[in-house]
């Protein structure tokens, strides 16, 4: 009994040898975590903030689009 043992952490072994490592993050399975606890959590936003938020960056495209026609106004 005692050699059937070893004879099995042997083969174990001799498995875990011939497979190849994987490099970077282990899949989330492995890790023993679900999906949902490993994504990161997003912050909410109020409907007001929301709409600063639009109304800023709606503000930047305008300017980026204002400098960059005025090159070609100048010529």
């Amino acid at each position: 009994a005692e050699l059937d043992a070893i004879n099995e952490v042997l083969s174990a072994l001799d498995r875990l040898a011939r497979v190849r490592k994987r490099r970077g993050r282990p899949p989330l399975l492995a890790l023993g975590e679900t999906e949902e606890e490993s994504t990161p959590k997003r912050r909410a936003f109020s409907d007001d903030t929301k709409k600063k938020m639009a109304a800023a960056q709606k503000k930047r495209w305008a300017n980026f689009r204002k400098q960059k026609e005025a090159p070609k106004a100048s010529k």
